[in-house]
């Protein structure tokens, strides 16, 4: 009975993992920027979302598009991470909700950049590849909840996005 929860979690992590990805492609090109940096990057990031979501590390998956020259953000997508895992449960990815909201938010100006950031508890275990940093000022920003996009049997992810008021 335990090694099927152990593989079925592991296939909860391996789902969850690939679909934050996906998600933060898709903002990325729905936003209207190359996503080519992101996926020349796609293995190292999925293993280090695979690793600390399966230590029960990872918090919260950033993406932050900014002004490539000045540095200054422009909007903020964070996906952050729902350990409800109950094993037996279903698995799903709302594409239509987080799309919705790629479109409100608007396409990204032409100078755009953006960078993935994830969030981890202390201790976690290191992945290479993946070091400390910093957020970029949310000031003057306000933080509007999306709700669950992404889901396997409690293990998921719950999606915002911050905008300047």
């Amino acid at each position: 009975m335990t090694t099927v929860a152990v593989n079925t979690y592991t296939h909860s992590v391996t789902y969850v993992a690939d679909n934050i990805l996906k998600s933060i492609k898709d903002i990325i090109r729905m936003s209207g920027m190359d996503p080519s940096k992101f996926a020349g990057e796609w293995n190292t990031n999925l293993l280090a979302i695979k690793t600390w979501l399966g230590s029960q590390d990872l918090e919260r998956a950033i993406l932050e598009v900014f002004n490539s020259k000045t540095g200054g953000l422009i909007v903020r997508w964070d996906i952050d991470i729902v350990y409800s895992w109950a094993g037996g449960g279903g698995f799903w990815t709302d594409t239509e909700a987080l799309r919705y909201h790629i479109k409100k938010s608007g396409v990204a100006p032409g100078d755009a950049s953006y960078e993935l950031l994830l969030k981890t508890k202390p201790g976690r275990p290191d992945v290479a590849g993946w070091g400390s940093g910093s957020y970029r000022s949310t000031d003057g920003f306000v933080r509007h909840s999306i709700g669950s996009t992404i889901d396997h049997s409690g293990l998921g992810g719950s999606a915002a996005y911050w905008r300047r008021t």
